[in-house]
């Protein structure tokens, strides 16, 4: 057996010689500098495969479940956090660099609500010898408040958007879909990692809806997400609120959404001579149906989304009744919904010759055939 002359500095042992251990060029670092020139009984004998802390802090918010990384708060959407305690701790442990071919496996241990004990079990081959060792990393979970939701909670919040509508008052299920789009919005900001995006308030007021909003972008997002959804317009308005510590002035902006005077399925008459219109859109421009001929109609545009007219009803308030007789090109005979009378009225030409029944609005000026709701008459 060859020897290498060399002795622990410890025990007094001689080293056996490992040739391929040694530095291939002079002043090279290998494996026998530093611990190395120690025997293997002496090396093993303090050696650690793993270096894990004593414990870990790990910080959740107890509203929203985020937890708290770095210098920032991340939401990772965890229904328990025992799977956070692993990543934790899998950062924070360390493997000796002299080991090769590791493997290693956690097991999670509940001891309570806040206090999980992480089991480590790691192996690897050091020096040509298999080595294993546990090691226990205690995890406590410490239940705090986000920023996000420490500014909800008190009431934070940057831009107000107010529903409201030309010359009359939004309907519940206006204000329902402006809701909707709002939340919608906020969630597909919140799904890119924006922990600004977040709705304050909502409050149902006489005149509308008003929603306070965490930034002024988001606010113009939403109002302009409604605006696209049911037509009208927004305008901002901005108002000074204090100054922020470098002495830099800070507005509230309140982004003001006007609903279109008339919505689809409502029925007016513009008073043109041509008769009663079945509105259909009102993005943009309004556009309609003429009953009494089925001709498209669409507002001027000097008359804009709300042109001068007086309001008949709406598509909820039509009538099934009786077809009598078809007269010819521009005329129907069909029942009086309220009287049973038959009344001679304009024939539009969606009007089915074949049918039995037909959907009929009554107002001051007569009756007259409204077009089948099934058949897309409605684009909004």
């Amino acid at each position: 057996m060859s020897r290498s002359g060399e002795f622990c500095p410890r025990c007094g042992d001689e080293i056996e010689a490992n040739l391929d251990a040694r530095p291939t060029a002079p002043g090279a670092a290998g494996p026998r500098d530093g611990d190395s020139v120690l025997c293997d009984d002496c090396y093993f004998a303090e050696f650690d495969l793993v270096d894990a802390p004593d414990r870990i802090d790990v910080r959740v918010c107890s509203r929203c479940g985020a937890v708290h990384r770095g210098n920032r708060w991340v939401d990772v959407g965890a229904q328990d956090y025992t799977d956070i305690a692993v990543e934790e701790v899998s950062e924070a442990l360390g493997v000796h660099l002299e080991a090769t071919d590791v493997s290693w496996e956690v097991a999670p241990e509940q001891v309570d609500e806040n206090n999980i004990r992480m089991h480590c079990q790691f192996s690897g081959v050091v020096r040509g010898t298999l080595v294993s060792e546990e090691v226990v990393v205690p995890v406590k979970i410490a239940r705090q408040t986000c920023d996000r939701c420490g500014r909800i909670a008190g009431g934070s919040y940057a831009a107000i958007v107010q529903v409201r509508a030309d010359e009359r008052t939004p309907t519940d299920e206006e204000e329902e879909i402006a809701r909707e789009v709002a939340e919608a919005y906020i969630a597909d900001r919140e799904a890119t990692g924006d922990r600004n995006a977040f709705i304050t308030e909502v409050d149902e007021v006489d005149e509308g809806l008003n929603m306070k909003i965490s930034t002024n972008q988001m606010g113009q997002g939403i109002a302009k997400r409604i605006v696209d959804r049911l037509g009208g317009s927004f305008e901002d308005y901005e108002t000074l609120v204090t100054e922020d510590g470098d002495g830099n002035e800070v507005y509230r902006v309140t982004f003001a959404v006007r609903l279109p005077r008339y919505r689809a399925g409502e029925i007016i008459d513009p008073e043109d001579g041509d008769g009663p219109v079945l509105v259909r859109s009102v993005r943009g421009n309004l556009k309609g149906t003429r009953l009494a001929t089925g001709e498209d109609y669409e507002a001027s545009f000097e008359d804009g989304d709300a042109p001068e007219a007086r309001r008949l009803g709406t598509r909820e308030d039509a009538r099934e009744t009786t077809v009598v007789a078809v007269e010819d090109d521009n005329a129907v005979q069909v029942l009086d919904p309220e009287t049973y009378a038959a009344e001679t009225i304009p024939r539009p030409d969606y009007f089915d010759p074949a049918a039995d029944d037909v959907p009929v609005i009554k107002h001051r000026e007569g009756l007259h055939i409204l077009p089948d709701a099934a058949a897309g008459a409605d684009e909004d």
